[in-house]
């Protein structure tokens, strides 16, 4: 789904901020990345995106080379790739409910053929009170959680995630992660970016990527 071979990424004439990842991502699976604050744990997220473009080496994503897609084709790939960023980028004139429709409505689906899907995830994610509220006054982690069901309604094939969990208690963290837990039975690969070694504790199934000194390290299961 994801091979990164030989990657590596500087900013203007600078020292590289991320060097020589190798590593891959393969359908159905879920990793935690993990590291120190500005270890690069957001830019790895950008650069599995495409968002960010290496400065040396490849990245394949879904079997294609990235480096020869189209900006349609990149467009294309992206719609099977599912996001959590912390900036949320929700849209302000549009209700809870409508921020989260708005991937089905982009791909031309009816609302009655979506409507009561998007009513449940909203109540899973404690929000189903808050489904008719515009994002500015809703409080972090409310957007939050819309941003996450926003990412979650299409099912998507590969979910990347920023400290999802971030701005909500330890209960909803929990609930939140049977969620991307429920989806990864579904068939998406989940790829988590947190610092949270307890959230990280409670699925020993779940492989660990490292970044720190613009490497990444990689473990099965719970490592020392």
């Amino acid at each position: 789904m994801l091979h990164f071979e030989n990657v590596g990424l500087r900013y203007g004439m600078g020292e590289e901020v991320v060097s020589d990842l190798n590593f891959s991502i393969a359908p159905q699976t879920f990793q935690f990345l993990t590291g120190p604050s500005g270890a690069g744990k957001t830019t790895l997220l950008r650069l599995m995106l495409l968002s960010l473009r290496p400065t040396r080496g490849t990245i394949h994503i879904f079997g294609r080379d990235s480096a020869t897609l189209t900006k349609d084709e990149l467009t294309g790939l992206r719609r099977r790739i599912g996001v959590v960023f912390q900036d949320f980028r929700l849209l302000d004139h549009l209700t809870t409910y409508e921020n989260v429709a708005l991937p089905l409505r982009a791909l031309g689906r009816a609302e009655s053929s979506y409507r009561a899907e998007v009513m449940e995830l909203l109540r899973w994610v404690g929000l189903g009170q808050r489904m008719n509220a515009i994002p500015p006054v809703l409080s972090g982690g409310e957007k939050q959680r819309a941003a996450i069901a926003r990412a979650l309604i299409v099912r998507p094939e590969l979910l990347l995630a920023d400290e999802p969990t971030g701005n909500v208690d330890p209960g909803l963290a929990r609930r939140l992660l049977r969620l991307f837990v429920e989806l990864h039975r579904l068939g998406t690969a989940v790829v988590i970016a947190t610092h949270d070694l307890q959230l990280m504790d409670q699925l020993g199934f779940a492989r660990r990527m490292v970044v720190g000194d613009g490497r990444v390290d990689i473990f099965e299961g719970n490592p020392e």
